[in-house]
C-alpha cells in the first residue's frame, strides 16, 4: 500500500469517488480493512463524530484517515435532527422512516418556518502529525411532498436556496457542486494535499 495512501472511514463507494476527485490522490475505503472498528457516533456535534471516526481509523491502520459526519438541521426543530439525522426514527440508515417522521413533525409548522440546512464536518487525522476539521453547509428549506429519485436520506424534501429542484432532483454533478459534503471535503483538500506530498 502506498505511503501516501489516505483512508476514508467509509464503505460508501460514492463518498470514495467524490473524495478521490476532490483531492486527486489515492483513497482507500474500509473494505480494504475488514477488521476495522465500527466506530459509534457518540459525539454531540458533527465535528466530534468526524474526529472520533478519523482518530479510530488512523490508529487502526497507521495511515492518514479522513472521516465525515453530516445531517439535516431544521430551524423549526431547534436544529434537529442534526447529529441524529441517520437514526431519527430509531434505527440507523432507515431513510424512508426518518423522512416520514420529519415530515410528520413539521406538518403543522407554517411554510415560512421550514428553513433548514445540510451540515457536514470532515476530519483529517495524520498519525504523529495532527488533526484538522473543516465544515460545509448548504442552506435551503423543506418541502411538504418528496420529489426526485436521486440522492438519499432527506434529499427528496430539501430544496437548496436559489434552486427550484430538490437535491434528489439534481444530477450528481450539480448536487456535488453545492453539497455540504463537497464543500467540507474541498475545504479539507489543501490540508490533505499538504500532508500527503
Amino acid at each position: 500500500m502506498s505511503a501516501d495512501a489516505l483512508v476514508l472511514a467509509t464503505r460508501n463507494e460514492g463518498k470514495l469517488r467524490e473524495l478521490a476527485r476532490i483531492i486527486d490522490s489515492q483513497v482507500i475505503g474500509l473494505d480494504a480493512f475488514p477488521d476495522a472498528p465500527d466506530v459509534p457516533e457518540t459525539g454531540a456535534t458533527f465535528e466530534a463524530n468526524a474526529l472520533l471516526k478519523a482518530r479510530a481509523i488512523a490508529s487502526h491502520t497507521g495511515l492518514p484517515a479522513v472521516a465525515d459526519d453530516s445531517g439535516l438541521c431544521v430551524d423549526a426543530l431547534n436544529g434537529m435532527p442534526g447529529v441524529l439525522s441517520a437514526r431519527w426514527a430509531g434505527r440507523h440508515g432507515a431513510d424512508q422512516a426518518n423522512l416520514n417522521l420529519l415530515l410528520a413533525q413539521v406538518a403543522d409548522i407554517p411554510d415560512h418556518r421550514l428553513g433548514a440546512r445540510f451540515v457536514c464536518a470532515a476530519a483529517l487525522v495524520v498519525p504523529g502529525a495532527g488533526e484538522w476539521v473543516t465544515t460545509g453547509e448548504v442552506a435551503g428549506r423543506l418541502i411538504r411532498e418528496p420529489r426526485g429519485s436521486g440522492g438519499f436520506g432527506y434529499d427528496p424534501i430539501f430544496q437548496p436556496d436559489g434552486f427550484d429542484l430538490t437535491t434528489a432532483e439534481m444530477t450528481p454533478e450539480a448536487k456535488d457542486a453545492i453539497s455540504h459534503r463537497g464543500r467540507a471535503f474541498r475545504a479539507l483538500a489543501p490540508y490533505i494535499q499538504g500532508k500527503l506530498t
